[in-house]
């Protein structure tokens, strides 16, 4: 199994200590980019594939640096709805 299956595996299983660098990891397979929305977008991360225009925003966590279980659900459901998962 190579890595990027084990990372969308590990992701699947809605782990309580997914980080937000193995998001950025796991989105990067799929063709996504990290944008910040704009000069004063704070906490707002903005992830975008441009082949596809297909565009979504998430609070990056701060401390501790693991994403919240319903950040987790959001992304999956964002990501079977484009047909990547």
């Amino acid at each position: 199994m190579s890595q990027k299956d084990k990372l969308i595996q590990r992701f699947l299983s809605k782990p309580k200590d997914f980080t937000y660098q193995e998001l950025k990891r796991l989105l990067g397979y799929f063709g996504y980019v990290e944008d910040t929305v704009g000069k004063t977008s704070g906490s707002r991360i903005s992830f975008v594939n441009h082949d596809s225009n297909h565009r979504f925003n998430i609070h990056q966590p701060h401390s501790p640096k693991e994403l919240r279980t319903y950040q987790i659900e959001e992304i999956i459901e964002r990501l079977n709805e484009e047909g990547l998962l």
